[in-house]
């Protein structure tokens, strides 16, 4: 079993990995068993439950998907710095206007016009289970962290 300071270190790790990708693919498992993926604007860092965020309209077919279907895959990269990051987790409906407004960053107004005031706003909150990544071109073999 992984102590706590081992988690943390993998939280730091996957924290420097993403800090300047923004935007990830969020995958999500229609009824069908097919994937659909969306690009997603991360909000906020990872905190210490190893969890990510995401605003949403909770009327997204994405939200339908995450009801039947919890598993989802978001996937950061940054070609310049040959870094391509996996994160696989559950993903959950979070409607709490308290954590929206902790997370809010004016550059989501493009998306969310009305910004909090959106009637449908809510967020997704990705547990993070495993990631995967792979960070140089002289090492391509893929990493893993696993929460």
């Amino acid at each position: 079993m992984a102590t706590s300071t081992d988690r943390t270190q993998e939280i730091q790790k996957l924290h420097e990995l993403i800090k300047d990708i923004d935007y990830g693919m969020f995958t999500t498992v229609d009824d069908d068993g097919s994937l659909h993926s969306y690009p997603m604007s991360k909000s906020g860092e990872i905190n210490s439950e190893a969890a990510l965020w995401f605003f949403t309209y909770s009327g997204s077919h994405k939200v339908t998907e995450i009801e039947q279907h919890q598993q989802v895959n978001v996937n950061f990269s940054s070609p310049e710095q040959q870094r391509y990051v996996s994160i696989s987790g559950t993903s959950q409906l979070v409607e709490d206007r308290s954590k929206m407004r902790e997370l809010w960053k004016p550059e989501l107004q493009t998306w969310f016009p009305k910004g909090l005031d959106e009637p449908d706003i809510a967020l997704l909150k990705v547990n993070i289970n495993q990631v995967n990544y792979w960070d140089s071109v002289s090492s391509f073999k893929p990493k893993k962290l696993v929460f």
